[in-house]
């Protein structure tokens, strides 16, 4: 599935997300979405992003680390479901993937806060915390990305490659 379908189901999901866990656990999502999309482009996206896109799958990586996957399968959490990103078969428009990723990196961070102000529970506060760093990271390799695009672009149309 195209990039942009999966992150458009993943701000769907998160939309719909009611409890704090499964808040949680549509942060642990998208941050492998942002892995797998950083993934992707480190490989086969522009030569000029891709150093930065492996920037963003490493921290996408890093982001799934640090949400705890025993805690998401822990009482009154859904059952885990398989990384939507495991679904991925490409980035066909790499501005509007990388605009919806940045959307929805901030959408996560903005739920997260919702969840570490709305706790008492210790462990679910700390979870939150690490997340939105993790998100907030991820969000600032997407703009990064987003940067060498425009750069690219106009120098492409100024003539200078």
């Amino acid at each position: 599935m195209d990039a942009v379908r999966l992150i458009a189901a993943g701000r769907h999901a998160l939309a719909q997300s009611g409890a704090a866990w499964d808040i949680v656990s549509e942060a642990w999502q998208a941050q492998a979405l942002a892995q797998g999309v950083g993934s992707w482009l480190a490989v086969t996206g522009p030569a000029e992003l891709r150093a930065e896109a492996r920037g963003l799958g490493e921290a996408g990586g890093r982001g799934c680390g640090v949400i705890d996957r025993a805690a998401l399968r822990g009482e009154g959490a859904a059952p885990q479901q398989p990384p939507r990103a495991a679904q991925l078969t490409g980035v066909a428009d790499v501005r509007p993937a990388l605009l919806g990723l940045q959307a929805l990196l901030g959408e996560v961070g903005i739920a997260l806060v919702g969840v570490a102000c709305g706790t008492d529970d210790e462990s679910l506060y700390w979870q939150s915390m690490e997340s939105i760093d993790a998100a907030d990271e991820s969000s600032d390799r997407v703009r990064a990305l987003l940067r060498r695009m425009t750069v690219r672009e106009r120098g492409s149309a100024s003539g200078v490659a």
